[in-house]
């Protein structure tokens, strides 16, 4: 049986393996220019970076990938013009979901569970990733669509109206992102800690998973 009615989702971190695809496409795109970058680097950049840019307000998330590859470049080396900088966000819609993502889904649809995304992207983004899944979602809510980003509330909030009493349970790879804000507003959460770190304050979830097959055995 069923604990949950619905069950939304981080994308990125959480639905598809965006260190790959971050790393391999910085990777490509500097050696294009003849040089070598250590995906260590990148992904260690990419972690201080782009929470600060996305901190100074909402800008199309194509926008905060430029910025954020343009500054990443600065910090490693890299001769970077910004306008060639785009690349990033070019390539998110190659990004490919982790091994268990669809079986894990295709699981929770079976069980009767409707899914959503909460996501911090951009509408024609995520249109592109959602060729990836095998299953639909009931509920897909952008930072283009709230002007937001987690982890501000407006993501949940925006949720919580559209979902209403249903038992409702949020699915995160982010604690920062996602379980913290959650936990805030009293949803149910469910970290999975691909990357097994260490909770936040105020960042301790009702199930700690370590990948989304844990996550369907947890709930159906």
């Amino acid at each position: 049986m069923r604990r949950y009615d619905i069950i939304t989702f981080d994308c990125y971190g959480t639905l598809i393996d965006w260190e790959s695809g971050i790393a391999n496409a910085f990777r490509q795109a500097a050696a294009a220019q003849g040089l070598s970058l250590e995906r260590e680097d990148i992904l260690r950049e990419y972690a201080n970076t782009e929470r600060h840019v996305q901190s100074e307000g909402y800008r199309r998330y194509r926008e905060v990938l430029q910025d954020t590859a343009s500054r990443i470049a600065i910090a490693l080396g890299w001769p970077l013009a910004y306008d060639d900088a785009g690349f990033l966000g070019d390539s998110l819609p190659s990004w490919k979901p982790f091994p268990d993502t669809n079986p894990a889904l295709e699981r929770l649809v079976a069980a009767g569970c409707r899914l959503g995304i909460l996501s911090n992207i951009d509408d024609d983004l995520i249109a592109a990733t959602r060729k990836h899944f095998t299953v639909d979602f009931d509920l897909v809510i952008t930072a283009q669509q709230i002007r937001s980003y987690k982890p501000g509330h407006a993501h949940f909030l925006a949720a919580k109206e559209r979902i209403g009493g249903a038992r409702w349970l949020h699915a995160a790879e982010s604690n920062f992102h996602d379980v913290v804000p959650a936990n805030s507003l009293r949803i149910d959460t469910a970290w999975i800690n691909r990357l097994q770190q260490q909770p936040l304050p105020g960042g301790t979830p009702k199930f700690a998973l370590n990948n989304l097959t844990d996550l369907a055995d947890a709930v159906t």
